[in-house]
Parts: structure tokens; sequence; C-alpha cells
């Protein structure tokens, strides 16, 4: 291989690698893994509509916190 090449693969792999660190930090500044409590609804909640009822609650509060984030 010669080194234009070798550049060429290296600024593409540096590219790609910048834009999985740019999408992993908008998952984080967008809450897409806050899910800390869905194991232990798997555990406290027996039936689907417990789960269910459980889901909208959390959307409720994360609705909420949001509104609340939007006042300050």
């Amino acid at each position: 291989m010669n080194n234009g090449m070798i550049a060429i693969m290296l600024s593409v792999s540096l590219f790609i690698g910048f834009l999985g660190l740019v999408a992993f930090i908008w998952g984080l500044r967008t809450g897409q893994f806050d899910d800390e409590k869905k194991m232990m609804q798997g555990v406290l909640f027996d039936s689907e509509e417990d789960l269910v009822d459980a889901s909208k609650r959390d959307e409720k509060l994360k609705k909420e916190d949001r509104e609340d984030a939007k006042d300050i």
C-alpha cells in the first residue's frame, strides 16, 4: 500500500469514529440511556397491564421533568 491509501483509510476511519462519538453524546443528552428502572419493573409487576401502567407513569414523569426544565 502506498502512503496516500493509508492516509485516506485513516481519515475515513477517524471521520466514522467521530460520527459515532457525536451519536453517543446525542444519545446521552436526549436521555436515550435513561432506563434505570426497567429491570426492576419486570420484577415488581406481574401482569402485562401493570407494566403498561408503569410505562405510562414513567412517560408522564419524564414529560413533567421536561416541562420543568423548560421553565428554568
